[in-house]
């Protein structure tokens, strides 16, 4: 089917979404919103991926636009101020590099440069000031990004984004080690770890500086709350996995849902798919009702002070982005050039990716 996405392209057009990714739950309930800051985010962030050296002149050239990553932030994180957004922004940028690294040190079996580079995302993320000027561009680009991240909120939100981001560097590394020895993890061990390679918990924790506000501890985990932002996430995490199963089959790929119900439930790759989806639609049903009780929750810390009408805002607004990833999440899988596998020259190798061992350099 086509459908209208509101394209952040400056002409809107239709895009096609394959029946079998079709969710008009989300065209009809989840209205696309967009940043003002968009247009922006998009140029600075191309010349932060120049100058950051995270991708060839060449590739930035012709594909930064196109794989459309300020567009999922900047559908996601509205009311953040411009600041807040732009280094959100460039640390997602940052991410899908990452990322594709790591899926090309599995590729050409890179197992040393893959374990420093992890070494040091795990020493910049603590002190970020002191990797500015690796030699290593990732690294680099990663510092710059979280030193900025860091500059928002109290040094207790710095704490508890560094962890888990520890958490999402060792999860990264157990996909590594899966997908050299082939091991294809089970439902539920896919499931957990899937919670921590999508970064669940980072992006929710970003956002409270959208919000410019650090949440209490009481409030983060109050279960209203805590329910509606993983069930955010899950539609998210799940929704990719439906998006990018011929890429990731194509590329020899071990972590993906579809993967795991075929090999561990004995399901066909058609059987898969359905119930991939069934998750994904469940994910959306469950959030209409989770977000109802989140916004309830949200009112009841309102009936007070000055303070906690403050923190009502807050929560309120961050309920109101959980919403909005759906959108962004959704739109995005159509119109970036990531997903875009039958367009490739080689379905297992993005043509967007720097193929060279930079880690071993």
């Amino acid at each position: 089917m086509h459908a209208f996405s509101r394209s952040t392209a400056s002409t809107p057009t239709a895009v096609a979404v394959p029946p079998s990714l079709s969710l008009p739950v989300i065209e009809a309930a989840f209205p696309r919103q967009l940043h003002p800051y968009w247009p922006r985010l998009q140029e600075k962030t191309r010349t932060w991926l120049l100058e950051k050296r995270l991708m060839p002149a060449d590739k930035v050239e012709e594909y930064a636009d196109g794989l459309c990553y300020t567009d999922l932030m900047a559908g996601y994180y509205i009311g953040a101020p411009d600041d807040v957004l732009q280094a959100i922004g460039d640390y997602s940028a940052w991410f899908f590099v990452w990322d594709d690294r790591h899926d090309r040190d599995i590729v050409h079996h890179r197992p040393a440069a893959w374990r420093r580079l992890r070494f040091r995302l795990h020493a910049a993320v603590d002190s970020p000031a002191e990797h500015l000027r690796h030699g290593d561009p990732l690294v680099a680009g990663f510092a710059d990004s979280v030193l900025r991240l860091y500059s928002f909120l109290p040094r207790t939100w710095n704490a508890r984004f560094a962890r888990h981001f520890h958490a999402v560097i060792e999860a990264y590394d157990r996909e590594f080690r899966n997908r050299i020895e082939g091991h294809i993890p089970t439902v539920e061990e896919y499931l957990a770890l899937r919670r921590l390679t999508f970064a669940h918990r980072i992006w929710t924790d970003l956002l409270e500086p959208s919000a410019e506000r650090e949440l209490p501890d009481g409030v983060r985990k109050h279960p209203a709350y805590r329910r509606a932002a993983l069930l955010s996430q899950e539609f998210a995490a799940w929704y990719n996995d439906l998006c990018s199963l011929p890429k990731e089959i194509a590329g020899d790929e071990v972590h993906n849902l579809g993967i795991s119900l075929i090999t561990h439930e004995g399901l066909t790759l058609e059987e898969a798919v359905t119930e991939v989806r069934r998750r994904v639609e469940t994910c959306i049903s469950d959030f209409l009702v989770a977000e109802r009780a989140a916004l309830e929750f949200a009112d009841s810390l309102a009936d007070g002070t000055v303070r906690e009408k403050e923190l009502g805002a807050a929560v309120r607004a961050c309920v109101g982005n959980m919403r909005n990833w759906f959108s962004s999440v959704y739109w995005f899988h159509h119109e970036s050039g990531r997903y875009m596998v039958d367009s490739w020259d080689d379905r297992s190798t993005p043509p967007y990716v720097h193929n060279e061992a930079a880690g071993e350099k």
